[in-house]
Order: C-alpha cells, then structure tokens, then sequence
C-alpha cells in the first residue's frame, strides 16, 4: 500500500476526535483568565472521566484535555490543542491503557511518549511532566505484563530528566499480586470514586513540584 494511503488512513483515524477535541477547546476557551498556575491532565478515558479535578486541586487552573478511547498516537496529533495551547506548568499524562488492549507494540508507545513531551520541552523547557502509570483492570488484567512493562520503560524514561516525574498508580491498585476489585466499576474498565480517590492520594505528591 503506498505510503499516502497510510498516511490518509492515520488522518482519519484521528478525525474520528475531532469534535471531542473541539469540545474541549471550546470548554476552556470560555473559562475566565486566571492567574493560577496552569495544571494539564490530558490522556484517554481514566483521565477524562475524572470528573471533580478542579475541587480537588483549587489552588491551580485545571485543564482535562482527556478524550475516550484515544491512543498515544492520537495524543501526539493533538498536542497543540489538547497541552500546548494552555502553556502549562505542568502536565500529566496518562497514555498506553488503549494502546496496549489495541496491539500497540511498547516501542511504539515510548516514541509517540517522547515526542510529546519534546514537544512539551520545546515551549518550556522548565515544564514539569509527570507519566502516570498504565492501570490494571479486570476487562484488561490478561495484558498485565504488557503493561508492565510499558510501566519500566516509562519510569525508566523518568531517570533521565529531572523534569519528567513517574506516579505509580498501578502498584497501588493490587494486593499481593490480585486487583484490588473495589475500585473499578461495573464495566470492569474503568474506576469508581474510590479508584479515583487512591488516584488522587498517587498524584497530589506531584502537584507542588
């Protein structure tokens, strides 16, 4: 197939978000000015579903950037709108969950990761990046040691910046090797408030930074 089509086909596998993306813009555009350090929690849905962000750090104008379903790659396509454009102070970033159900090879997700956050280097470099884990989950927890090793490889990338930073949610959702089945909701995928108050317990050590 010749290397156009690939690329029309990648195009149109991002299109597919583009309203969701717009969406966003749209929610944050009409916020007022603030004068409170911009945070940027972006990703797929574990990010966008997190619903109370803003109350839970009050401090900081808060930007969800999360959108369902999405993939590293589509991340990289919409840095600009969905990181870039807030000029943030620091930015979460929750990516791999999809990639890996969806075959994504590790390699793949580390250089989609790298690129975004060179891109997030080259507007500031003094930005602070934190990589929040990929998560366990009953529907997914067949892939754990898919995700486990995208987590060494993320947190290994974390050793070498003293900017970029690694939140280790996974560790904290299991129990002696077992998943810890309080936190997550009937679909089996994705967390519960009780989930989303062990997260917030992992991520408010990386706030002050």
């Amino acid at each position: 197939m010749p290397l156009f089509i690939f690329q029309f086909i990648g195009a149109q596998n991002h299109l597919k978000f583009k309203d969701e993306v717009v969406a966003i813009q749209k929610k944050y555009d009409t916020l007022p000015a603030t004068l409170k350090e911009t945070i940027v929690f972006t990703g797929s849905s574990s990010i966008r579903l997190w619903g109370n962000l803003p109350t839970l750090f009050p401090k900081y104008h808060i930007i969800n950037s999360g959108f369902g379903g999405s993939v590293s790659n589509d991340l990289l396509f919409y840095t600009k709108e969905l990181i870039l454009n807030y000029k943030p102070k620091k930015v979460f970033v929750y990516v791999g969950d999809n990639d890996i159900y969806n075959g994504i090879k590790t390699k793949e997700i580390i250089i989609n990761l790298l690129k975004i956050i060179n891109q997030i280097k080259k507007q500031n470099a003094n930005t602070q990046i934190i990589l929040i884990s990929a998560k366990p989950s009953i529907k997914r927890w067949h892939l754990k040691k898919k995700y486990q090793k995208l987590n060494r490889k993320q947190k290994q990338l974390t050793k070498k910046d003293p900017r970029l930073h690694y939140a280790d949610v996974w560790s904290k959702m299991i129990d002696l090797k077992k998943l810890k089945i309080p936190l997550f909701s009937s679909d089996g995928l994705h967390m519960n408030t009780n989930g989303y108050d062990l997260w917030h317990a992992t991520i408010k050590e990386f706030i002050n930074l």
